[in-house]
C-alpha cells in the first residue's frame, strides 16, 4: 500500500530549480566535510540541515511541494557521504606518490564510485527499504522534519532553523577569523614530566569541534576521553621513559614519539574495532536481506507497482554497471603504466576490474543493511575501508607475485587507487538507501531520487578534487614528505596507507599495530560486558581508538560539545511536549552550522595560504602578543560558545 496522499504523488518532483538549489548546498557542505574530515576524520550528516534550507528557500514558490525538498535533500546528502572519499585518496600523497591530486583522475574516481554504489542499491531498496522493518533513524528523522515543514506551521519553524545555522555560522568563522589574525590564539598546548618520561596537553579552540561533540553525543564523547586517557596518561610516559634527549625541548621529545609511536597504536587499536563492528552485524546483516527477498517476493506475487514503488530499470541498471567497468579499467591502467609495475599491468587491472565489481556489491549490501540498522552516521565505514584495502592489496599481491623495494611502493600506491573505486560505491550505498527510506515516507518517486543522488554525485566529484588540492597545498597531511606543523592529520587515509604498506612487507611495525589491536580487545569486552550488564552505558571501541589516534588538540574539545549537547538536549526535553523535537533539532541546526561555518572559512584562508605562499598572511600582530592572544582566545572561545548556546534556547523559547 502506497504510503502517500494523492496530492503529494501528483506534485512537482524532480525540477530544475530544485537541482539548482540542491547543488549550490552540496558544493557548499562537500567542501566543509572535505575539510573536517581531513582535520578530526569525522564528517558530518546533510540530509536536515539541507532539507531544512530547502523548504525555506523552496516556500517563496507558491507550487513547491513536499516530495521537492526532499529531492533537494537527496541531492545535497551525497555532500556528506561521497566527500567520505577522503579517507583514502590522501594516502596516494602521505607516501609520497602524489603531490597533488590530479583533477580529471580524482573526479572521476569519485564520480564512477559514487555512481556504480547509486547502481548497485538500487536492486537492494525493495529488499532493504519497504520490505524491511529496519529503522532507518536518519532517514525516518529527515521525513519528519520534511513533514513538519510542509505543516501550517512549518515555515516559522524553518525561518529560526535557518537563522540558528546562520548564527553557528558566522560565529565559527569570526573566530576563525580573530585567530588569523593573531587577535586571539586558536589553541593552547603544553607538555610535562611524569618520572623518567613525559605527557603533554593540548586544546584546539575551535567551535567546529563543538559542533561534533554536540553531534556525535555524550557516549562517544566519553569513549574519546578514555582514548585520551590511554595515550596520553599511560601510553606516552611508558614510551618516553629514558627516551628524551637533554638537548631537545620537552614538548618536541615527547610530540615525536607520539607521532611515531604512540598513534601507530592507536590505528592498532581503530583497525581491530572497526573490524570487530563489522563482524558483530554479519549476522544481522545475512539473515536481514535474505528475510527482506522473501519478503519483497512476496509483496510482488501479490500487488501492482505503484509509482512509489518505481526504480530505474534493472536493464539500465545492468548497463551502467557494466559500460562503468570500462573507464574504471582505463584508469587503473592509466594509474599502473609507466611506473615499475607495468610489466604486470595487464594481471592486476583484470584482477582488480572483477575485485571493484564483486566486492562493490557486497560492500553496497553490507553498508545499505549498516545504515539502516544504525544509521549513515554511526556506520562504521573505517571498517569497510580496513577490509577493503587489506583484500585488495592481499589478491593483488597474490597476482603480481614477488616484488622487490620500487614496485612494491607501486603496488601500495595502485592499491590505494583501486580501494578508493570500492570506498566510492560504499559511501553512496551507505547513504543512498537511507534518503530511499525518507522518500518512502514521504511519497516520492524513487527512480527520481536515484537520478537526483547521480546529480549529487556529479556535484560532489566537481568540488572534491579542487577542495583536496587546496587543502594539500596550503596545510599538507600529517606524515606526508614536506608536511608542516599545521598539517591536517587524514587520520583514516593515515591508517589505510600504513596497512597497504605492510601488506606488501615496507618498512611498518607491527608490534605497535598489535598492541593497539590487544588494548582494542580489551576496550572490546569491556564494551560488551556494559551492554549485557546496564542499559546505557557502553564504551564505542572505535570511538576510544579514535581518541588514542588523534593528537589530544583535536579530540578533547569534543566531549566538551558533547556535554553541552547533552544539556542542551535535557533542556529542551523539559518544554511543552510537542515542542520537544523542534528545540532538540535546532540545537542539531546550531552544530551543524558552527561545523559548516569554521570548515568553509578553513577552505577560504587556504586559498589565502596558497595564493600568498605564507603561513600566517592576514596576522596583524607580532609573536610578541602570543601569551596574551591566548589567554584572550580562551576567553573569547568560552564566552562565545555560552553566548551562542543561549541565544539558540531564546530562540527555542520565543518559538514556544
Amino acid at each position: 500500500m502506497s504510503e502517500i496522499s494523492a496530492p503529494a504523488a501528483t506534485a512537482r518532483e524532480l525540477t530544475v530549480r530544485g537541482i539548482v538549489l540542491g547543488g549550490l548546498i552540496t558544493l557548499v557542505f562537500t567542501a566543509a566535510n572535505v575539510y573536517l574530515g581531513l582535520k578530526v576524520g569525522l564528517t558530518f550528516a546533510t540530509a536536515i540541515p539541507a532539507a531544512v534550507i530547502s523548504m525555506s528557500v523552496l516556500r517563496y514558490f507558491k507550487d513547491h511541494s513536499i516530495v521537492e525538498n526532499n529531492i533537494v535533500q537527496t541531492i545535497a546528502s551525497a555532500a556528506g557521504t561521497l566527500s567520505a572519499i577522503i579517507f583514502v585518496l590522501p594516502g596516494l600523497v602521505m607516501i609520497g606518490w602524489w603531490q597533488g591530486f590530479p583533477y580529471w583522475t580524482t573526479a572521476a574516481v569519485c564520480a564512477i564510485g559514487g555512481t556504480l554504489g547509486v547502481m548497485y542499491s538500487i536492486p537492494l531498496r525493495r529488499a532493504l527499504v519497504t520490505g524491511s522493518d529496519l529503522p532507518y533513524p536518519e532517514g525516518v528523522a529527515a521525513a519528519e522534519v520534511l513533514k513538519v515543514g510542509d505543516s501550517s506551521g512549518g515555515a516559522a519553524d524553518n525561518r529560526s532553523g535557518v537563522r540558528i545555522i546562520s548564527l553557528g555560522a558566522f560565529a565559527s568563522a569570526g573566530f576563525s577569523l580573530l585567530s588569523s589574525l593573531k587577535v586571539v590564539g586558536s589553541s593552547v598546548s603544553g607538555a610535562l614530566r611524569i618520572g623518567s618520561g613525559g605527557t603533554m596537553f593540548g586544546a584546539s579552540l575551535s567551535l567546529a569541534l563543538i559542533g561534533v561533540g554536540h553531534l556525535v553525543g555524550l557516549t562517544v564523547g566519553i569513549a574519546m576521553l578514555v582514548g585520551l586517557a590511554i595515550s596520553y596518561g599511560v601510553l606516552l610516559p611508558i614510551r618516553t621513559a629514558g627516551n628524551l634527549p637533554a638537548d631537545t625541548p620537552l614538548l618536541s621529545a615527547v610530540g615525536s614519539v607520539f607521532s611515531s609511536e604512540v598513534r601507530f597504536i592507536g590505528a592498532g587499536t581503530m583497525a581491530i574495532a572497526a573490524i570487530w563492528t563489522l563482524v558483530k552485524i554479519t549476522t544481522p546483516v545475512v539473515k536481514g536481506i535474505q528475510g527482506a527477498l522473501v519478503s519483497a517476493r512476496e509483496r510482488r506475487a501479490g500487488t501492482s507497482v505503484d509509482v512509489t514503488e518505481r526504480d530505474i530499470p534493472i536493464t539500465w541498471v545492468g548497463i551502467v554497471v557494466v559500460v562503468s567497468l570500462i573507464p574504471i579499467g582505463f584508469l587503473l591502467w592509466d594509474f599502473a603504466s609507466g611506473t615499475a609495475i607495468h610489466h604486470g599491468v595487464l594481471g592486476i587491472v583484470i584482477t582488480s576490474i572483477a575485485f571493484v565489481f564483486v566486492v562493490g556489491l557486497l560492500v553496497a549490501a553490507v553498508c545499505g543493511y549498516m545504515a539502516g540498522l544504525i544509521g549513515s552516521s554511526n556506520s562504521p565505514i573505517s571498517g569497510v575501508g580496513i577490509i577493503v584495502v587489506i583484500a585488495a592489496a592481499l589478491l593483488i599481491k597474490l597476482t603480481f607475485g614477488a616484488a622487490n623495494p620500487e614496485e612494491s611502493l607501486s603496488l601500495v600506491a595502485y592499491t590505494l587507487f583501486a580501494a578508493a573505486v570500492v570506498f566510492g560505491v560504499a559511501t553512496i550505498s551507505n547513504d543512498n538507501l537511507q534518503d530511499l527510506k525518507t522518500g518512502q515516507l514521504v511519497g516520492a518517486t524513487p527512480w527520481k531520487q536515484q537520478v537526483a543522488l547521480i546529480i549529487g554525485v556529479a556535484f560532489g566529484s566537481a568540488v572534491i578534487p579542487p577542495v583536496l588540492d587546496l587543502m594539500q597545498t596550503a596545510f599538507g597531511f600529517a606524515g606526508a614528505p614536506g608536511a608542516g606543523e599545521n598539517a591536517l592529520a587524514a587520520p583514516q587515509a593515515a591508517l589505510l596507507s600504513s596497512l597497504a604498506t605492510g601488506v606488501f612487507g615496507v618498512s611498518i611495525d607491527w608490534g605497535l599495530l598489535g598492541l593497539g589491536a590487544l588494548i582494542g580487545v580489551g576496550i572490546i569486552v569491556v564494551d560488551e560486558v556494559l551492554g549485557k550488564t546496564t542499559k546505557s552505558y557502553r564504551l564505542p571501541p572505535l570511538a576510544v581508538g579514535m581518541g588514542m589516534y588523534l593528537p589530544m588538540a583535536l579530540t578533547l574539545i569534543i566531549p566538551i560539545g558533547a556535554v553541552l549537547g547533552t544539556f542542551y538536549d535535557r533542556w529542551a526535553a523539559k518544554g511543552r511536549p510537542e515542542r520537544v523535537e523542534h528545540r532538540k533539532r535546532l540545537g542539531v541546526l546550531l552544530a551543524t552550522g558552527l561545523i559548516v561555518g569554521e570548515s568553509l572559512y578553513g577552505v577560504v584562508f587556504a586559498g589565502i595560504v596558497g595564493a600568498t605562499g605564507k603561513d600566517e598572511p592576514l596576522a596583524i600582530v607580532g609573536e610578541g602578543f602570543e601569551n596574551w592572544a591566548a589567554i584572550l582566545g580562551v576567553l573569547v572561545f568560552v564566552g562565545l560558545t555560552g553566548w551562542i548556546y543561549a541565544r539558540t534556547r531564546r530562540t527555542a523559547e520565543n518559538d514556544g
